[in-house]
């Protein structure tokens, strides 16, 4: 066992990211080392890289990033008896506390000390990271790695898709990134009759057909809410799944809902959204869901069936896969608008 690795640091506070040689972690009695085999960037790793104003706000350098990964256990704490070195893992990687009130009510997602392995401690663009025994998730062998890697916004599409009922409805999806995207699929294979998108980039928007959409719209060139209500007979969507956090994709979507309908929101926008309350929210008796993260652990477990099932195709995702050490060009791709996952191997192995 080494005792230094290979990681990736954001080692002050400015733009970029290094790599660096750091202490392999040292494990507790109820922690898990696991060797990560692949790890994936989200988008807010190039929030952090880009060091905006939320990142200067969160982040305390020296860090390690990465929350979306899988690997294998390389050891155990001496009380950890759910897994086993060998294991085919990944994560949960918002920690929370146990004890707040939301903790408590069994709402452990939205826990109000939650720390975040990869923002708020170190994470997995590394060979070795350490995570509670707790929040390790044990994964099917037939699950594939590429699919193990991006459990994590899988998670969040997945949470925010059955949030409500699917099943015969009709959907819209505002913001085509890969959560996005993978809503598209998980609406699909859980019943849903037909799946409109709305995005603005042609790369997205194409993603968005090979991912299932019935119907993409580009709202920046059409009247997108017009089209919906068109082909829904002047009724509008069952379920809008915000995704974008653009103010006017927002303000579409509500527009797009039918009464009585349910929005749920993922999307996290960077100023205030006007609304029309009255006749977008009261008087259509909308439901509308904040949604963060994923339930713990609910949404794993019908995440993880649903993969097992073969239900959920998310092939037209990958294609791009890096060493660590490439990183600059896999942040480069993500930047330029590259729409699928890009997936970074600390061992070195691109695929």
């Amino acid at each position: 066992m080494p005792a230094t690795m290979r990681a990736l640091r954001k080692t002050q506070p400015a733009k970029g990211l290094a790599i660096a040689s750091v202490g392999v972690p040292a494990i507790g009695p109820t922690d898990v080392l696991v060797r990560v085999r692949a790890a994936s960037i989200c988008g807010t790793d190039l929030h952090i890289y880009g060091w905006d104003r939320w990142s200067q706000g969160r982040i305390k350098p020296p860090v390690t990033l990465g929350h979306e990964f899988c690997g294998t256990v390389e050891r155990t704490g001496e009380e950890v008896t759910a897994v086993k070195a060998g294991d085919f893992v990944s994560a949960e990687m918002h920690v929370n506390c146990g004890h707040c009130h939301q903790c408590r009510l069994g709402e452990a997602h939205i826990c109000q000390n939650v720390r975040i392995i990869g923002i708020d401690q170190d994470g997995a663009f590394a060979e070795f990271v350490k995570i509670p025994a707790s929040n390790i998730i044990k994964l099917d062998p037939s699950i594939p790695e590429r699919y193990g890697a991006i459990l994590d916004p899988l998670g969040n599409a997945v949470h925010t898709v059955l949030a409500g009922p699917i099943a015969g409805q009709t959907v819209l999806v505002t913001g085509c990134g890969p959560i996005g995207l993978m809503s598209i699929v998980v609406a699909k294979a859980c019943g849903s009759s037909t799946v409109f998108a709305t995005e603005t980039s042609e790369q997205r928007r194409a993603m968005a057909k090979k991912m299932g959409a019935d119907a993409v719209l580009n709202p920046a060139s059409e009247d997108a809410v017009r089209k919906i209500l068109v082909e829904t007979g002047g009724t509008g969507v069952d379920v809008l799944l915000e995704m974008s956090g653009n103010p006017t994709a927002i303000q579409q979507g509500f527009k797009a809902l039918r009464a009585g309908g349910r929005a749920s929101l993922l999307g996290i926008p960077t100023e205030n959204v006007p609304l029309d309350l009255v006749n977008d929210v009261i008087f259509k008796g909308a439901t509308v869901q904040g949604i963060y993260g994923r339930r713990m652990y609910e949404t794993w477990v019908k995440m993880l069936a649903l993969l097992k099932a073969g239900r959920l195709n998310l092939e037209p995702l990958f294609g791009e896969r890096e060493p660590l050490e490439k990183f600059e060009d896999a942040f480069a791709k993500l930047q330029g608008g590259l729409p699928g996952k890009i997936l970074l191997y600390p061992d070195g192995i691109s695929g």
